[in-house]
C-alpha cells in the first residue's frame, strides 16, 4: 500500500493533531509526523471525520508548526516483532528494546490491538498455579487460565509481591513456562528495581520484560499492556506455551485513558473516567484463557492500586465484574509487618474449587480450606468482643481463637520476600496451626484428614 503524505495541521490541541481531508484511514492506523527539523514521531488515528482525522501523537506535539508539518499515514496499526528470542529481552511500553542487545531478528509482526479470546473455542480453566505463596496457593488458589488481580493500596508492597510471584510462580508438571512482565506508568526506582531483581539477578531465561515509565508519554501507557498481551499470545498459542502475564499497574493504565478522554473532550463518567473504560478493560482482561485447540494457555495477574484504598472504585470495581475474583491486600496487617499482607477474608478465587484437591494439589486442600476460611473469620469476632469485655473475660475456646489468629498471621501468612513454599508444605503448616483449636471447632473437615493430618492430643 502507498504511502500517503500531507503537508499541514489544521489544528494542535495538547498530544492531539487535527489533519484534514485525508480519505480512507484507518483507526488506530500509525502516522509518522515529521517536524521542521526532520525529526519523526509516531502516532496514531483515534478520531475519523469525513473532513478531518485526529492523530494522537506519542511523543508530543512541541515544536509542531501547522503550516510546515508533514503527517505520514503508514496504513497499518501498532505493531510487535516477535520471535523465540524474545525470552530474556525487556522492552519499552511501545515494544523497542531497552536492553541494548538491538531488534529482534526474522520474527513475525502482530498487530498489538489482538482480539478476545472466542468463548466457544475456551477449555474449562484448571490445573493449579505454584506461586509460592501460602495464602495464595492456599486460600485463593491461581488457576490456569484464569485472570485474577490483585488489588493493593499506594505504599503497601504490590511490586515486592510481584516480582516474587514473577521469580517464583510455575506451573506444576510442566516445564514450558513463562512471565510477561509489564510496568505500566512506573517510577524510575520502581522499574531499577525490577531490573535488578528480574535481570540482574539472572532470572529471565523464561521471562519478557515491557517497562513504560511515568515520564514517558501517557499514551504509550495505552499500548504498554496490549505490547505484553501480544507477546504472550505468541508465546502461548504460537510456541505452545503456558505463560503468566503480570500487568502493574492497571490504575496507571486507567489514569491515562481517563486523561486522553478529557483532552479529547470526551462527556466524562464516573469520577470523570470515560463511559467505554468497561469495554476497553475487558478488550485486555479477555485475552486470558486456555483454548481447545491449542497447547499453550495465557493467564492475568493484572494489579491495580485502588485510589484511597477504595473497593468501591471505578477502577477496582469495574476489574472485578471482569475477572475471576481477586487478591487484595490490607494495610492494617502491612502495619504490623505482615508480608504479603494479603487479607484472605476479602479475597477470592473463583476458580479455585475446579483446580485444587484431587489429582490437581492434595485431597485435604478443599477442606483444609474452607476450614482456614471459617476459623480465622472467627478469630475476627473473637478479637471484637475482646475490644469490648477484654481479653481476660474471654472463655477458654474464644482464647483458643485469638491464639490461633495470631499465629496464623504470623507464621502462615507472613513469609520471607525469597521464601518459596510448597503447596504441601502450605497444608502441613496450616494443619499445624489448627492444632491450638479444640477438636470440636474443626467442622469443615473430616475425622478421617483429621486423624490422617492433625497431631494427636488435641
Amino acid at each position: 500500500m502507498a504511502l500517503r503524505e500531507y503537508v499541514g495541521l489544521k489544528k494542535i490541541q495538547g498530544p492531539f493533531v487535527l489533519v484534514e481531508s485525508v480519505p480512507g484511514v484507518g483507526y488506530g492506523e500509525l502516522v509518522t509526523i515529521i517536524v521542521p527539523s526532520g525529526r519523526e514521531r509516531l502516532g496514531r488515528v483515534v478520531l475519523l471525520d469525513e473532513r478531518a482525522t485526529l492523530v494522537q501523537v506519542f511523543s508530543g506535539t512541541d515544536e509542531l508548526v501547522p503550516e510546515s508539518t508533514r503527517s505520514r499515514f503508514l496504513g497499518k496499526g501498532l505493531s510487535l516483532t516477535l520471535a523465540p528470542s524474545i525470552l530474556g529481552r525487556t522492552f519499552s511500553g511501545l515494544g523497542e528494546p531497552r536492553d541494548d542487545c538491538g531488534p529482534v531478528y526474522g520474527g513475525v509482526s502482530r498487530d498489538v490491538n489482538g482480539l478476545p479470546l472466542n468463548p466457544m473455542a475456551r477449555r474449562y480453566p484448571r490445573d493449579f498455579i505454584h506461586t509460592g505463596i501460602s495464602a495464595i496457593d492456599t486460600l485463593t488458589t491461581l488457576i490456569r487460565g484464569q485472570k485474577l488481580p490483585i488489588f493493593s493500596g499506594n505504599g503497601l508492597p504490590h511490586n515486592q509481591l510481584a516480582v516474587q510471584i514473577a521469580v517464583q510462580s510455575r506451573l506444576v508438571g510442566a516445564e514450558n513456562f513463562a512471565v510477561v512482565f509489564a510496568g505500566i506508568g512506573i517510577k524510575h526506582d520502581d522499574a531499577a528495581f525490577f531490573v535488578r531483581e528480574l535481570v540482574e539477578k539472572g532470572k529471565t531465561n523464561n521471562l519478557v520484560m515491557f517497562l513504560n515509565l511515568a515520564d514517558d508519554p501517557v499514551i504509550e501507557r495505552i499500548a504498554t499492556p496490549r505490547m505484553a498481551l501480544s507477546a504472550a499470545e505468541y508465546l502461548a498459542f504460537d510456541l505452545g506455551m503456558h505463560v503468566l502475564v503480570i500487568l502493574t499497574d492497571m490504575t496507571n493504565y486507567c489514569e491515562a485513558l481517563r486523561e486522553l478522554g478529557v483532552a479529547r473532550g470526551e462527556v466524562p463518567s464516573r469520577k470523570g473516567y470515560p463511559a467505554y473504560m468497561y469495554s476497553d478493560l475487558a478488550s485486555l482482561y479477555e485475552r486470558a484463557g486456555v483454548l481447545r485447540d491449542a497447547q499453550g494457555s495465557l493467564t492475568q495477574l493484572p494489579i491495580l492500586s485502588m485510589p484511597n484504598d477504595d473497593i468501591t472504585h471505578p477502577i477496582p470495581d469495574l476489574t472485578g465484574f471482569i475477572t475471576e475474583g481477586q487478591i487484595v491486600l490490607s494495610r492494617e496487617l502491612d502495619a504490623q509487618s505482615v508480608y504479603p499482607p494479603i487479607d484472605v477474608l476479602t479475597s477470592l478465587s473463583r476458580l479455585m474449587k475446579d483446580g485444587i484437591g484431587k489429582n490437581y494439589t492434595r485431597d485435604d486442600h478443599p477442606n483444609l480450606a474452607s476450614q482456614l476460611f471459617a476459623s480465622y473469620s472467627r478469630v475476627q469476632e473473637v478479637r471484637a468482643l475482646a475490644g469490648v469485655v477484654g481479653a481476660d473475660e474471654l472463655g477458654k475456646i474464644d482464647k483458643s481463637y485469638v491464639e490461633f489468629g495470631e499465629a496464623f498471621e504470623k507464621r502462615f501468612l507472613a513469609q520471607g520476600k525469597d521464601e518459596d513454599r510448597d503447596i504441601g508444605q502450605s497444608l502441613d503448616l496450616a494443619w499445624e496451626l489448627l492444632h491450638v483449636l479444640p477438636r470440636s471447632e474443626l467442622t469443615r473437615v473430616s475425622l478421617e484428614q483429621i486423624s490422617a493430618h492433625r497431631k494427636r492430643g488435641g
